[in-house]
């Protein structure tokens, strides 16, 4: 009997030995990784690190049940397990990871740069991972269904299968992937194929991206006649929280008190009701700036498209963005901007991060030469987790005992709410001195200052950790956001602000980000058809 009769199975088994070899042969520098990180040290993470190799068997399996079809199993797997043994070699010879990057360096690669890199371990890892395989895949036949409904049947039944199991492992381990999978992005691109795959698609899609033309807004944007005639400049500082959630707030009624200076200033309005974006800093940062609302909000298009920014730029108002949170996501792109975190001020930063008052330092200097109308945008690290025992300093370590860890799955829930409350403290403490700041300033300028969050977090609630859920089932914790505007007495005097409606708006009013774009337009009097008075959350209550 020679070998082409004895290699038969039919489409299901293919696909199942298929994903079982990927998962066991090829993803195992990913394993090694992950068991690395894992501390196995009770029968629980024993059992987490062990559903990761059925986790992995069974996506391969749902996904390989709908991309490997007749005439196509075989050609695809054949690539797929050529690609996954280079991939897996160079790995585990260089210690690389595979993303956009790489993958772009790769395909730059010129004959001469491919040779230099062959070696007899090379050729004998590609033949035992890949040529061997891909010989018995090319070798195998595959038994055809006896109907069209049976063939359906069979793989409704494996993907069905597979994703009970998935649903099964998220609900007994989705505090442990949380964070894990977010803490170990280089990890998590060590998987095999989704690295080489997801890379080659951002580089097709960056290489499209790349050749959409830029559009202009607001170019008809021009200073009105309310504050010209004023005797001060305007100064708005708009301070963008990272990760809080409004509902670790005192101002918006928290029982615990995480604002005790900001609660003391009579001159300060707390919003209520206000919801982001987005539930990830990728999203709502860029989107809170552009003239898109949440629901029309396409990330593409705000990446060719100016913002609100832009338009303040180009009416003559003076922009500086700072930058404590590893970018601005485009949103600063054609405007002023610093990156705080690099100038690595050993009073207010280690280890590679900074505590947010690195935003502050020289800020005033900056503020007294400032001879113009201006908004300046502080772009805070905030309560960005899972390290939020890092984003305080000892004088804020208010509540006690803390979740010294970015394992925060295996803190109990009252370290965990204590450690993330001692980072609101302090925001509240950095928003104040930045209050203070402008009040320094308030003899030059009519100031004011606004601060909302991006986005929120979960803290367990229900076995969610972290953010960044899709939007449409992302809990309240992740989407409500605090929301605080201070102004100070000139500033309601030129801005004609009413506070007693100011006041009702705060308690009674629904905003989100959409209203941010118009609200700055309003404050600087711009006028321009971009302008949308009925998202502007300050102009019910100009007189």
């Amino acid at each position: 009997m020679n070998i082409k009769t004895r290699l038969r199975c039919s489409d299901t088994v293919f696909i199942l030995c298929v994903s079982l070899f990927i998962t066991l042969f090829q993803n195992t520098r990913f394993f090694y990784q992950s068991w690395h990180i894992v501390d196995v040290d009770s029968f629980r993470s024993f059992l987490f690190s062990a559903s990761m190799v059925v986790l992995l068997f069974c996506c391969l399996n749902m996904i390989f049940s709908v991309l490997l079809l007749p005439y196509l199993r075989k050609p695809v797997a054949i690539v797929l397990i050529l690609t996954g043994a280079a991939i897996n070699y160079f790995m585990y010879s260089f210690n690389t990871v595979i993303d956009a990057n790489m993958t772009e360096n790769a395909l730059e690669t010129n004959l001469n740069e491919t040779l230099n890199l062959v070696s007899f371990k090379m050729v004998l890892w590609f033949t035992l991972l890949g040529i061997i395989p891909s010989i018995i895949v090319a070798l195998t036949k595959v038994k055809p269904s006896s109907s069209v409904v049976k063939f359906i049947g069979f793989k409704a039944i494996n993907i069905v299968a597979s994703a009970l199991v998935i649903v099964l492992i998220a609900l007994l381990f989705f505090r442990d992937y949380a964070p894990f999978f977010r803490n170990n992005k280089d990890t998590v691109k060590m998987l095999v194929p989704s690295n080489v795959v997801g890379s080659l698609i951002k580089n097709v899609s960056n290489d499209i991206e790349a050749n959409r033309p830029f559009e202009a807004i607001g170019q008809d944007a021009k200073r009105g006649p309310n504050l010209a005639q004023r005797p001060k400049k305007t100064l708005v500082i708009l301070v963008l929280g990272e990760t809080a959630r409004a509902e670790n707030f005192s101002l918006g009624g928290y029982s615990r008190d995480t604002n005790p200076l900001l609660s003391k200033r009579s001159d300060l309005t707390y919003f209520d009701n206000v919801s982001s974006c987005g539930t990830a800093t990728a999203v709502s940062l860029p989107c809170m700036f552009s003239n898109m609302t949440r629901k029309d909000y396409k990330a593409s298009a705000a990446k060719h498209r100016e913002n609100v920014l832009d338009i303040l730029q180009r009416a003559k108002v003076s922009v500086l963005w700072r930058d404590n949170d590893g970018g601005c996501k485009g949103a600063c792109d054609r405007v002023p901007n610093e990156n705080s975190t690099k100038l690595m001020l050993p009073e207010f930063c280690s280890d590679g991060d900074c505590k947010d008052e690195v935003l502050l330092d020289k800020l005033n200097d900056y503020i007294q030469k400032l001879d113009n109308d201006g908004i300046i945008v502080l772009h805070q690290m905030g309560s960005h987790g899972p390290t939020y025992y890092q984003r305080y300093a000892d004088a804020q370590r208010k509540f006690d005992p803390t979740c010294d860890t970015k394992q925060i799955q295996d803190c109990d829930r009252v370290r965990l709410v204590n450690t993330y409350d001692n980072s609101i403290v302090y925001t509240d403490y950095m928003v104040d001195k930045t209050i203070s700041l402008l009040e320094k300033n308030s003899d030059k300028f009519a100031t004011s200052l606004i601060y909302v969050s991006d986005h929120g977090e979960s803290l367990g609630e229900n076995g969610m950790y972290l953010h960044g859920a899709p939007y449409a089932i992302a809990p309240s914790q992740q989407t409500h956001v605090p929301f605080l505007l201070w102004t100070s007495k000139d500033y309601r005097q030129y801005q004609n602000l009413n506070a007693d409606c100011l006041a009702k708006e705060a308690k009674q009013g629904n905003f989100s980000h959409d209203n941010l774009f118009h609200s700055l337009l309003g404050i600087f009097d711009i006028q321009t058809g971009e302008y949308k008075p009925e998202l502007d959350m300050f102009r019910t209550c100009r007189q």
